[in-house]
């Protein structure tokens, strides 16, 4: 069974986009948003308004209904437990980095909240630029260490320890240790 709604929804979203060649600056134009916003809509950093999504649709002329029946929906049923074999994660990219390697392992929305979980390996001398998330992101480090920046401010995680924190401030992980970093992450995000 899949919930992973929202994630289908910017998959599919990037899809449409480049099967058509549409570029994600001409999407942005078209659409009325900047081209960093459609970005953290592909790579689902940001959950868009039901405006903003409608207008995407609409700009990369696709059918709404055709849109929305192509997702496999949940069913109508509330399930009390959902198991997720580690055969079913999802192997992801975001934005421009070198040794940053996702695997998701749920999207779901609790309680109207949409919630991303995903673990983040991060090889030796792995960069990126600074980030932001239009969400709260919890990481708590499986092994390895990372030295964790926020702002201007510098945070030293080794196995075990955790740090939550609203990452619509710029943030960016290093790893710091001889072999990879491992980190379980929560994105709590905060709807458009």
């Amino acid at each position: 069974m899949q919930k992973d709604v929202i994630l289908q929804i910017s998959n599919k979203i990037k899809e449409k986009r480049k099967e058509k060649n549409i570029t994600i600056q001409e999407l942005a134009n078209d659409v009325g948003v900047t081209k960093g916003f459609i970005s953290q809509i592909e790579n689902n950093r940001t959950v868009p308004s039901l405006t903003v999504l409608l207008s995407i649709i609409r700009s990369l002329h696709i059918d709404l209904n055709t849109f929305f029946d192509e997702l496999q929906g949940e069913n109508g049923e509330t399930d009390k437990v959902l198991i997720r074999k580690k055969e079913q994660y999802q192997d992801f990219q975001k934005e421009n980095a070198r040794g940053f390697h996702y695997q998701r392992i749920l999207s779901t929305h609790i309680q109207d909240k949409h919630i991303d979980m995903v673990l983040l390996r991060l090889q030796k001398n792995s960069r990126r630029a600074m980030v932001r998330t239009d969400a709260f992101e919890y990481k708590y480090v499986i092994e390895g260490d990372v030295e964790y920046s926020i702002g201007e401010n510098k945070y030293l995680l080794g196995p075990g320890d955790s740090i939550y924190f609203d990452a619509r401030e710029p943030h960016n992980p290093k790893n710091i240790g001889e072999g990879d970093a491992l980190m379980l992450v929560i994105y709590f995000f905060i709807e458009s």
